[in-house]
């Protein structure tokens, strides 16, 4: 099972394997704050794609449709994440501000059955 939480709201034992999937380190946390059990920066969309949404909802479905495109090229990834899923519970984590226009709510629909 996938899902996804702010990096910036308490760890819990649900989370299961937390995964941060942003290019860039979230601003305000450590890394041992922050207990991950794996960054997965190359999943995060391209800079170009990233700076070009800039968090923008009315750029949302664009921005969804591209970014699923630059995932083709990335299905290692995704099969390694959907591979986690399969053995329990999956933690995308992320820290933009808006939890409904974000690249993990990208990946999160990628990964449901």
């Amino acid at each position: 099972m996938a899902r996804i939480k702010r990096i910036y709201d308490p760890p819990a034992p649900e989370d299961g394997a937390r995964i941060l999937v942003d290019r860039l380190w979230p601003r305000g946390i450590a890394r041992d704050e922050a207990r991950l059990d794996e960054w997965l920066k190359e999943i995060a969309p391209s800079d170009e794609l990233r700076k070009w949404f800039g968090h923008d909802p009315a750029r949302w479905e664009e921005f969804r449709e591209r970014y699923r495109r630059e995932l083709e090229a990335k299905a290692e990834l995704l099969d390694h994440l959907r591979a986690l899923a399969g053995k329990g519970t999956v933690t995308l984590l992320f820290a933009a501000k808006d939890e409904a226009h974000n690249n993990a709510v990208v990946i999160e629909e990628l990964l449901q059955p």
